[in-house]
């Protein structure tokens, strides 16, 4: 089952809903790994036709099966990096109307929103559903380096080696969860590593 559901945490920690279609000029649907299985649900032949896909596999095979929805436009490409040229490009275009649908990781929801949001997309114009991994993209609040796909606590920067401290505070403007030193106060003495919500 690719849906999970997070327990109660602290008011900054983004609440993920359900998509939903809605009537709109466009349909931009942004989703990684299994992220499609929540487009696949959502998706109407009449908002196929006016929705642009971009989809990020990481190792996931839904990509025919996005491409037989027979959007306006697809895009599938190897990281939210690689796609974001592409992104900008369709958000300094976008007309009013624009619907925005993401769905997949913690890691894709939030740099996805916050480009829209950033290019002048209303906070209720963007549906966002959690599917797949539950990893964190974390900061190191120290070096200011960020970590994807971290899925134990404690974990090291990948940046600055620290032992740090995964938190519930979500930062929305850097799309990430903040990190702290484990260990500041007596060097090494650090737990042994389990889930995030072991």
């Amino acid at each position: 089952m690719s849906k999970f559901t997070f327990p109660k945490s602290i008011t900054s920690r983004p609440v993920y809903g359900t998509l939903e279609p809605r009537e709109g000029s466009a349909h931009l649907m942004i989703a990684d790994a299994e992220g499609a299985e929540a487009i696949l649900d959502v998706a109407t032949p009449e908002m196929m036709a006016k929705a642009h896909i971009i989809y990020i596999p990481k190792g996931e095979d839904f990509e025919d099966r996005l491409r037989a929805l027979k959007p306006a436009s697809f895009y599938a490409g190897p990281s939210y990096a690689a796609a974001q040229p592409r992104l900008h490009k369709f958000l300094a275009d976008a007309k009013m109307g624009l619907q925005v649908y993401l769905a997949g990781t913690e890691g894709l929801i939030g740099q996805a929103q916050s480009a829209a949001m950033a290019a002048g997309i209303p906070h209720t114009a963007i549906q966002t559903e959690h599917r797949g991994s539950v990893a964190r993209r974390m900061q190191c609040v120290h070096c200011k380096g960020i970590t994807e796909d971290v899925e134990t606590d404690p974990f090291v920067c990948s940046h600055c080696g620290l032992n740090l401290f995964v938190r519930d505070h979500y930062s929305r403007r850097l799309a990430a969860y903040q990190a702290v030193c484990i260990d500041a106060e007596d060097p090494g003495n650090v737990p042994e590593p389990k889930g995030i919500y072991e």
